[in-house]
């Protein structure tokens, strides 16, 4: 039985996990953490997950829940990712990492304990999320700098990073699809006298309202036709699931940094 433990426990991606890990016979909750002070610390990970008591107190001791697991999956906040992976380097823990926003220096810390461990980080644990990436990538690849291409995606009120990391794979997929660097040509919303829209230029709009799951959509544009490619996330679940397989497929794996591509074979 492999040992899982989650890291955001309280939170809504954190229930989903300990909710839909009972779909999973082979895996395990053997921890559940939150930061110092959060409300859910205390609290069985089950009952507040919606399926009954587990036997497993939330706590905020993130270092030995990783240790006494073979597999962490972090959804917290992306101040908490470094150390996180820190923790899971040293203990030789696998970690499987859904937290976005990460800045470079927090990115690059994920890299160094890839070093040392196998780390699945992605900023979409979803298989048609990931299906999409592969989509758009070809798309751009095949309608060139001739269509316009622009970027949407709308979150819950409560997400607090924009524009969300799949957004932002999205756009690097259109970029490399078209032989561009992503931070060279894009633009990020418009307001006031913008002019006409630059040849190549890749639009990112974020939106923010009420209880959206997620919904990304990557819009290609001529003066004769569009195309558009849309995801839309009905359920948590979907995301938990991802991660959770992405999870089982993490332990064992030699030390690297690998993505859902990996974990999906695509």
């Amino acid at each position: 039985m492999t040992k899982v433990a989650i890291l955001g426990a309280g939170g809504r991606m954190g229930r989903a996990l300990v909710r839909c890990l009972a779909q999973f016979p082979g895996l395990a909750l053997s921890g559940a953490v939150e930061c110092a002070g959060h409300a859910s610390v205390g609290s069985d990970a089950g009952t507040l997950a919606g399926i009954g008591e587990s036997g497993i107190k939330i706590c905020a001791d993130a270092e030995s829940a990783v240790r006494e697991a073979d597999v962490a999956v972090d959804f917290t906040f992306h101040a908490a990712v470094p150390g996180n992976a820190a923790a899971a380097a040293a203990a030789g823990t696998a970690l499987v990492i859904g937290t976005t926003g990460l800045d470079e220096a927090e990115t690059a810390a994920v890299a160094r304990a890839a070093g040392r461990i196998a780390i699945v980080h992605a900023p979409n644990m979803s298989l048609g999320v990931n299906l999409l990436f592969a989509l758009a990538r070809r798309a751009a690849e095949a309608l060139g700098l001739e269509y316009d291409a622009e970027i949407f995606e709308t979150h819950h009120r409560h997400k607090k990073d924009a524009p969300s990391g799949t957004a932002l794979k999205l756009g690097e997929c259109v970029a490399l699809g078209r032989g561009q660097k992503l931070a060279q040509v894009v633009v990020h919303g418009r307001e006031g006298q913008t002019g006409e829209r630059p040849r190549g230029q890749i639009g990112m709009h974020a939106l923010r309202a009420g209880a959206v799951v997620g919904d990304h959509t990557v819009l290609f544009a001529s003066e004769g036709e569009r195309v558009e490619l849309t995801h839309r996330a009905i359920s948590r679940d979907t995301f938990a699931m991802g991660a959770l397989r992405a999870a089982q497929w993490a332990v064992g794996r030699p030390a690297g940094l690998y993505d859902m591509k990996n974990v999906l074979g695509l």
